[in-house]
């Protein structure tokens, strides 16, 4: 017998998967997401979390992006 999933597969950083390893942990049994841990960065997650994963990392990148201080001209 066969058994498919759906899912997508996602390509990121290690860092970045990393973090979406945290929140599949942090979820319940029934709401995780992650279906495969494929390599260091390489995840096939459900589609259905596609969108929920990609707000989180883009609020995860605007948390851990150094910005440059603005120099005030004299």
């Amino acid at each position: 017998m066969v058994n498919a999933l759906q899912g997508v597969l996602l390509a990121c950083d290690i860092p970045s998967k990393e973090y979406i390893l945290r929140l599949n942990e942090e979820k319940s049994q029934n709401e995780k997401f992650l279906l495969e841990e494929l390599d260091d960065t390489h995840l096939f997650v459900k589609a259905v979390a596609v969108e929920h994963l990609q707000k989180k990392l883009k609020e995860f990148q605007e948390r851990n992006t150094y910005e440059i201080p603005r120099r005030e001209h004299t």
